[in-house]
This record gives structure tokens, C-alpha cells and sequence, in this order.
């Protein structure tokens, strides 16, 4: 059976150096700060990583990526080993936004729906009930980035979590 890869992407412009959000980004321990599923990502060494991510049914899911090219200031790409849980990949540009406005921050995500040819055959009727809850793939890349952006410029992410509703 086909692969039922999902690839995602998205870029945001964020008034900040380069240098600044690569350096931010590359501190992969920094990660779950902004990125809503991940729990944790542990640093083995320049180029391995572990990570951990909350799954369906408060089932953790994680594997080790490696770095496959780091371009100071511009680029990272990473990608899971070969016997990951799900196997993924992905790259972060860093590039100067046009009329010196900051960076554009360009992600690009892409995985195989874990779970084999079951997950694969399920992957279509996953994706649009996670759609119905709002874990749509390309939704929750943009949530993240928002998220990276508020954090860059206002040292925060600001939330409505906690404050009492107005009358409908």
C-alpha cells in the first residue's frame, strides 16, 4: 500500500534577526515553549536528538531525529531514524523578510501516519476527525508559528486560558 505521507507548510514574518530565532530554534530543548503536542526534546549531541510528543489517547509518542544540514542562520533540516515510532522530517528557514521588516520563518514539516499499512488505510479518516477537533496538520503548524512569533517579539504567548467568558 502507498504511503499516505502528509506534508505541511507555512511561513510567518517575525521582527527579529535571523541570528536571534535561528539561535532560539536550535536550542532544540526550547521546542515544546511553542510547539503545542511536543512534551520534550532531549539533546544526545550536535546532530541527535530525542523527542517525545503527546499521541491519540494520552498515548506518548517519540523517536530520535538527526540533523541532516544546519546553515547557521538560515537553515536547519532534521530527520527520525529509520526505526521511529513515526517516521518525519522536516526544515526551518531563516531569511530577511523584504523592506528590512525582520524574518520570514518558512516551515516545512512532513510524516508517514504511524501504525503501518493499518495506519495508512486509517490515515484519511484520522486526519478528518482530527480535523472535527481542530488538529488539523497545516492548522497546528500555524498555531505553533504564531505561537514561535509571540514568544520572539512580545517574550510571551499570549492566551485567553483562565479568564472568565462574557454573556453570549
Amino acid at each position: 500500500m502507498a504511503n499516505q505521507r502528509v506534508k505541511v507548510e507555512k511561513t510567518v514574518t517575525i521582527n527579529k534577526p535571523a541570528e536571534e530565532l535561528y539561535r532560539f530554534w536550535r536550542n532544540f530543548e526550547n521546542l515544546p515553549r511553542f510547539i503545542k503536542h511536543l512534551k520534550e526534546v532531549k539533546v544526545y549531541d550536535d546532530k541527535k536528538t530525542h523527542w517525545i510528543a503527546e499521541g491519540l489517547l494520552d498515548r506518548n509518542l517519540e523517536w530520535d531525529a538527526v540533523i541532516v544540514e544546519d546553515r547557521e542562520n538560515e537553515l536547519i533540516s532534521w530527520a527520525s531514524v529509520q526505526s521511529a515510532e513515526i517516521q518525519n522530517s522536516g526544515v526551518v528557514q531563516f531569511k530577511p523578510a523584504p523592506g528590512n521588516r525582520g524574518t520570514e520563518v518558512k516551515v516545512v514539516r512532513e510524516y508517514n501516519p504511524p501504525g503501518g499499512a493499518i495506519g495508512n488505510a486509517l490515515a484519511k479518516p484520522v486526519v478528518d476527525i482530527a480535523k472535527l477537533f481542530g488538529e488539523d496538520p497545516k492548522h497546528n503548524l500555524t498555531e505553533d508559528l504564531r505561537h514561535f512569533k509571540m514568544l520572539m517579539e512580545a517574550g510571551e504567548i499570549a492566551t485567553t486560558e483562565g479568564q472568565p467568558r462574557g454573556k453570549g
